[in-house]
Formats: C-alpha cells, sequence, structure tokens
C-alpha cells in the first residue's frame, strides 16, 4: 500500500509540478486564477514566432494616393537565384522595356532615372494616371505593366520560359516637395557606391547618371540617344534645383558616407 502511494504521489509531482515550485498553490496544483493569466505554465514566450529577416518584406497594405504631379521613387528586389542584374545587356533590357512601356501607355508613364544593382533597382517615375483606393488602375497598373516586360525579357535573357525575377512587391514612395526629390537624385546616383562599387567612378555606368542634365559640372554626353523620357512634372524638371541647386559630383561622393545613407 505504501508503494502504492509513493507512486501515485510521483505521478502527481510528474504532472503538477513539485509542490511550491512556481506559482502553483502549496498542494503543486495550479489555481484557476493562475490557469486564466497563464502563470507558471505555457504563456507568450519572449522572442517567440518567426523572426524577421534583415530586410523585410514590402507590406500588402494599400499603396500610398498617387497625385500625377508628384514623381514617385520605386525599388524592384530581384529573386533568389537570379544572377547579377548589373550587366550591360540587361541595362540595355531595362531601357527596352522603359521604351515599350511609355508606347503602351501613351507616355503616361515615364521613367526618368535608373540605377541597377546587384540586387536591386531604383527608379524615378513620373505618372499622369491617378491611382485612388477605390481601384486598381492607374499608377499601380502601369507600373506592373513595366515590372512584367521587364521579368519577361530578364527570362528570355536567362534562357527560362517561366520563374519568378522579382522576390518582392515594388515598392513606392510619393516624392512631395523639392527637397525630397534632390535627396532621392542624390541617392539614386550615389547607389554604387554605397554599396562599394567604385572602381567605375563616380558616374555608374549601369544607371542613366550619364544622361542626367542635372549636374552642376558639364559632361560628356555618350554617343547614344538619350534612353528615358525627360521629365515633366516641375518637382522633377525645375522645381528641385530652381536654376541653381544642381547637383556637383563630390555632393554624390559625399552622400554615400553610411552615415548619410538611407536603406538601399
Amino acid at each position: 500500500m505504501a508503494a502504492l502511494s509513493s507512486k501515485s504521489k510521483r505521478r502527481d509531482e510528474s504532472v503538477w509540478g513539485r509542490p511550491g515550485a512556481g506559482s502553483a498553490g502549496a498542494e503543486g496544483q495550479l489555481s484557476f486564477d493562475d490557469v486564466v493569466t497563464g502563470a507558471g505554465r505555457g504563456g507568450r514566450r519572449a522572442g517567440a514566432g518567426r523572426k524577421r529577416g534583415l530586410r523585410p518584406n514590402v507590406p500588402h497594405r494599400p499603396r500610398e494616393l498617387h497625385r500625377r504631379y508628384q514623381p514617385v521613387h520605386v525599388t524592384l528586389r530581384r529573386a533568389k537565384g537570379v544572377p547579377s542584374l548589373r550587366t550591360e545587356r540587361l541595362t540595355r533590357l531595362v531601357r527596352d522595356a522603359v521604351r515599350a512601356t511609355s508606347r503602351a501607355r501613351r507616355g503616361a508613364f515615364r521613367v526618368t532615372d535608373f540605377s541597377i544593382q546587384a540586387d536591386h533597382i531604383h527608379a524615378i517615375i513620373e505618372a499622369d494616371e491617378r491611382s485612388d483606393d477605390s481601384s486598381d488602375a492607374g499608377f499601380s497598373r502601369s507600373m506592373r505593366s513595366f515590372v512584367i516586360r521587364l521579368a519577361l525579357r530578364i527570362n528570355k535573357l536567362l534562357g527560362r520560359k517561366r520563374g519568378h525575377v522579382w522576390g518582392d512587391r515594388f515598392h513606392a514612395r510619393e516624392l512631395t516637395s523639392p527637397s525630397e526629390v534632390r535627396r532621392a537624385l542624390v541617392y539614386l546616383l550615389s547607389n554604387h557606391l554605397k554599396h562599394g562599387v567604385h572602381d567605375v567612378g563616380l558616374i555608374d555606368p549601369f544607371s542613366s547618371g550619364f544622361w542626367f542634365e542635372g549636374w552642376m559640372q558639364v559632361l560628356d554626353r555618350p554617343p547614344a540617344p538619350r534612353p528615358l523620357e525627360p521629365p515633366r512634372t516641375w518637382l522633377l524638371d525645375w522645381g528641385w534645383h530652381r536654376g541653381r541647386d544642381f547637383i556637383h559630383l563630390g555632393e554624390v561622393a559625399k552622400a554615400a558616407r553610411p552615415a548619410r545613407l538611407l536603406d538601399a
């Protein structure tokens, strides 16, 4: 009988814990309040759950309302398994996709500046089409058209019939003031320096920098025609510099210092 009582006691302790342990009562049992509040057993642990990556995906929430007089800073990130985007052939594909989308949208969608890095692309875009919360038309539809055209061309270049080219939905930020536009342009034009690509000089050949008309210095333009549409919005055409506040090449190198940069 004594052996049976000892075995029963050990079984109770294995289920409820030893008397006095944690927040259990004197007999080692959880009270009703302990069960309700989660004290002593279970409950949410610090640090539990899926960990956020170093660069979380763009959240699926309604995008900011686009207005036709505001340029947009867009970022596209490549999917895993896709090789580096910094090639001359891919740069030509970007220009072709820009022209094709502009023709298809009858000039209402214009890429005025771009910068191609190994795993992402920055672009400054103007779109005359308005988009609002009640429809999925306008800017977002034009962006999808551009993204799909570019993805099809990249897959063809890689010899693939299908496959993800972009690792996430595009990130878009409306530029609402002259200072925001100027900072975005400096950031785009210096992005290669931020990522440690210094062997190509201050002007990145995998960008629109050689065709950029806002430099303070006079540059020798490439013999090829301008691959992009000229800006039409007041902010991007005149407002950001107002005829005097142009971008100096030294400013690009200074902006590439880590302390002065935003995330890519």
